[in-house]
């Protein structure tokens, strides 16, 4: 496995790490704890030395089951996770006061049972604190010795760079894949501009890009896809033909879909590192797989001109959470 530097933290990471929020409920079905720990620890194997997770997945049970599986290996890995988002009945909640910021590094301090966080996110604007007051919150952690580098997550170029007045950033997590790529442009030049890696979460599209989600009847019940305007029925229908071109670029490489959405990621720079999800061993052994597929400039252009920005029907997310993700 490759590594790529960590923006300006000093930590070497996997260039392709491992998104562990679908370890929690969010994508329906029942949850399976030992298949999960097998996945991060087939992950160890394979070479994955970085791995994500955050408070809000599974309100702490996310980091509650790493970390004794990875607790053996805290030397080799790169644990990174986030705070400032809670899930409510009504939808989703935001706090990143001073106080509950030091509680809740505490709390996943505890959670993956290690003594100190490697990548410690704020995972959504408050927009009722201060980012700078938040930051400065969380800076405080770093001098405590609690954490070791700081990240944001899904914010705007004047955010990021408010955020990194205060106390430098390493790490920009976003959405970006072949069909969501907003990050292009302002926010990816601010990052290089600032020495920030990009950290690109559902680089497969949200599962799309495998090609296993062509209709409503392949989303499984209580999976929160199915509130996502790209795959309600209509969207779902028009957005099909666009795996066209990523499957005949998969059939020629001897290759899965998957593997080339990944890779095409990869390459956009070594500045860019993603975290493909999955709790099971099968799917993560085909994602690490896509660090070995090389797409040459026929094929990024493909791709490209497949995928130009607004390619997809339907918005990247739920009007609640697309609020939430433009601060």
């Amino acid at each position: 496995m490759q590594t790529r530097k960590l923006g300006n933290s000093g930590i070497s990471v996997s260039a392709l790490g491992l998104g562990c929020m679908s370890m929690g409920p969010f994508y329906g079905g029942e949850e399976d704890d030992g298949e999960s720990q097998a996945t991060l620890r087939r992950a160890v194997e394979l070479g994955v030395t970085f791995f994500d997770t955050a408070l809000s997945y599974g309100n702490g049970s996310c980091e509650a089951l790493l970390g004794p599986v990875l607790k053996d290996h805290r030397d080799k890995i790169t644990l990174a996770t986030k705070f400032g988002v809670y899930y409510k009945p009504d939808g989703i909640g935001f706090r990143t006061d001073p106080h509950y910021c030091h509680m809740c590094c505490d709390a996943s301090l505890y959670r993956l049972k290690t003594d100190v966080i490697d990548l410690w996110y704020l995972h959504r604007v408050d927009p009722d604190v201060p980012v700078e007051e938040t930051i400065g919150a969380m800076s405080q952690m770093v001098k405590a010795g609690k954490v070791q580098a700081l990240g944001m997550s899904e914010v705007r170029p004047e955010t990021l760079r408010k955020a990194h007045a205060v106390h430098p950033i390493s790490a920009l997590q976003s959405e970006y894949s072949l069909w969501s790529r907003d990050p292009e442009g302002d926010v990816l030049d601010t990052c290089r501009e600032l020495g920030i890696s990009l950290v690109p979460y559902s680089p497969l599209g949200r599962g799309f890009f495998t090609g296993t989600v062509t209709d409503q009847s392949d989303i499984r019940e209580n999976d929160r896809r199915a509130i996502f305007p790209r795959f309600s029925p209509d969207n779902l229908e028009r957005n099909v033909p666009l795996l066209d071109v990523i499957k005949n670029i998969a059939q020629a490489k001897g290759c899965t879909m998957g593997q080339v959405a990944i890779a095409w990621v990869m390459a956009q720079g070594d500045d860019v590192i993603p975290i493909p999800g999955t709790r099971r061993r099968k799917y993560l052994e085909e994602n690490v797989g896509a660090a070995e597929v090389t797409l040459d400039a026929e094929d990024l252009t493909r791709l490209d001109t497949a995928f130009p920005k607004g390619a997809a029907e339907g918005s990247r997310l739920p009007g609640d959470m697309a609020a939430a993700s433009d601060r």
